[in-house]
């Protein structure tokens, strides 16, 4: 059963170019089996979440990360009446627009386009899934519903101000109504993701030795976990330890965020997915004491983890990888796959070209043609 301010799919605006649905998927669960489909969402399997793939078989990938922010998604949701598969459907896609190595690649990607109009993940989420991916005979990209790019391009919040140009120049095709909030749906994506990175960062982080677990006993809530399991399980090995420590912090998020909304949605009584959209604020939030938490947990973890000097050493290797292609194949067009080239001499165009062709590259591949064309 859907709440009133859920996105119904009976009610759906419908895709770009015009299907036949299917009599057997709704319209939220086509696009969701489409994004699976896709070979954006293949290629997560071997990108970075924080540590390069090679570096270990047990650490997160950007898919495994995805898959575990899909199903913290379909628990807020089926618990707030949200509609599930879209919910499913925008935690799938949330980071198909991402670089190889993980936000480093991002960051320098995004200077190398300085001149170009820049580059953003979630920007290029969307450009994907509207018409990198080219597969279909009828259209470019997925065809994703209204309500599925919408949550892909405003899954944050609004996007206002200077748009990143993908999503600047889709948007001018079919409005995404940037100034408002996405759906329930959407935010419940969006939290879902900020669970799923703080629970799994502490994990990693603690697998890959940059932090023990005494280090992380002072933080809030963290701290509390540990106490708890210690006080039922005094002689529990370490590895079991570490785990049940971690899912109860995992647990207390997601039910945080379930209380906090139901308090919310309930002292706003929407009527309509539209009355989500036109509100001030987030609806599908943590409380205060619990945000004001996760804050000192990921200062320790910026400090710890991601600036350590081990981490700090790959990101500068990789930061090297992704500069010198760009300005390999910006000097050398011919590098590019035929298909890949733009078909005029401009010099944006050809920038845009390359990052597209870069920021789909996984780690390996990337690894791989830095060594052909820039040894």
């Amino acid at each position: 059963m859907l709440a009133n301010y859920a996105c119904d799919p009976k009610n759906s605006r419908g895709r770009l170019v015009n299907e036949h649905e299917s009599e057997h998927r709704s319209p939220f669960q086509r696009d969701r089996d489409r994004i699976i489909h896709s070979t954006a969402f293949r290629r997560l399997k071997h990108k970075t979440q924080v540590f390069v793939a090679h570096e270990g078989d047990h650490f997160r990938t950007r898919l495994t990360h995805t898959i575990e922010v899909g199903q913290v998604a379909r628990t807020i949701a089926s618990t707030l009446g949200l509609n599930q598969e879209l919910t499913e459907a925008v935690a799938l896609a949330h980071d198909l627009g991402h670089t190889p190595y993980g936000h480093n690649g991002e960051d320098v990607l995004s200077e190398c386009m300085k001149p170009y109009g820049g580059f953003d993940h979630n920007a290029q989420a969307l450009k994907i899934v509207t018409s990198l991916e080219r597969h279909y005979a009828e259209f470019d990209g997925l065809n994703l519903t209204w309500e599925t790019l919408e949550a892909i391009a405003k899954h944050n919040g609004p996007v206002t101000g200077t748009l990143p140009f993908a999503l600047e120049d889709y948007n001018k095709t079919y409005d995404l109504e940037l100034d408002t909030f996405a759906s329930a749906e959407a935010q419940a994506a969006a939290i879902a993701d900020d669970i799923a990175y703080n629970n799994h960062d502490l994990d990693d982080g603690l697998r890959v030795g940059l932090f023990t677990v005494e280090d992380i006993l002072d933080l809030p809530l963290v701290g509390d976990c540990f106490k708890e399991v210690d006080a039922k399980y005094p002689v529990l090995e370490q590895q079991r330890r570490r785990h049940e420590a971690l899912r109860r912090v995992f647990g207390i998020m997601v039910q945080d965020v379930i209380t906090e909304s139901q308090k919310r949605i309930t002292t706003l009584s929407p009527k309509s997915a539209q009355d989500i959209r036109n509100h001030s604020t987030p609806v599908i939030q943590f409380s205060d004491e619990l945000f004001a938490q996760l804050k000192e947990i990921r200062t320790f973890l910026f400090t710890r983890m991601y600036r350590h000097d081990d981490v700090n050493k790959m990101r500068h290797d990789t930061g090297i990888v992704v500069k010198e292609l760009f300005n390999t194949y910006m000097g050398n067009p011919t590098l590019l796959p035929e298909r890949r080239r733009p078909r005029n001499a401009d010099k944006t165009a050809l920038a845009r070209a390359v990052a597209d062709y870069i920021a789909g590259m996984t780690d390996r591949f990337a690894f791989q043609e830095h060594e052909k064309h820039c040894a």
